[in-house]
């Protein structure tokens, strides 16, 4: 890898945003999501246990009803969810013994780290294709299972909307660097 690889993945990841305003009109083309599906697929994970499941929603009446779920009214969130084509819903799997037996040792959840490792991985093989993307985990969970037939045994974590974005390039609102890397020890600021 060249230094100017690095710059441009960079410059890649800078121009993705999540999208809140997507095309109604356009379609995603099944080739894209293919290609995003088998990126996701090749995501790392703890002990390679996959703890992951994605329903893709693009029949339209149940991207409306999965859409429905993730809209809050009262609170005035995700309205915009029924404008994208496309709905990756992640539905968590188990872990395979090694990765369980290691979070168990260790205190922490390795499928919840594994689902937030694919979700990366999704929303940047979306934004390589061209397509917008936002990853919503504010929704009516026991809803989305009804609509998507998904056991009341498995937890939905996360809805990944996807389609083509109308809106522009907003300026990232982020930390500075200082703030969030130290090097050789933990120093806060």
């Amino acid at each position: 890898m060249t230094n100017m690889d690095s710059i441009d993945f960079l410059e890649f990841v800078s121009s993705r945003q999540s999208v809140r305003a997507y095309d109604t009109n356009r379609p995603v083309e099944k080739e894209k999501i293919e290609r995003i599906l088998e990126t996701a697929r090749l995501s790392p994970s703890a002990c390679n246990a996959q703890p992951w499941h994605i329903i893709v929603v693009d029949d339209p009446v149940i991207k409306n009803r999965v859409a429905d779920a993730t809209s809050a009214r009262a609170l005035g969130m995700n309205h915009f969810t029924k404008q994208a084509p496309v709905h990756l819903v992640l539905v968590e799997e188990k872990v395979n013994l090694s990765s369980g037996i290691g979070g168990w040792v260790k205190q922490k959840d390795y499928a919840q780290m594994d689902l937030g490792v694919i979700a990366a991985h999704i929303v940047l093989a979306a934004h390589a294709e061209g397509l917008g993307s936002c990853i919503l985990g504010w929704f009516n969970e026991p809803a989305m299972r009804e609509i998507l037939s998904i056991p009341d045994s498995k937890r939905v974590w996360l809805d990944i909307t996807i389609g083509y974005s109308t809106q522009s390039l907003r300026e990232k609102k982020r930390k500075q660097i200082n703030e969030i890397v130290s090097y050789n020890g933990y120093k806060k600021g």
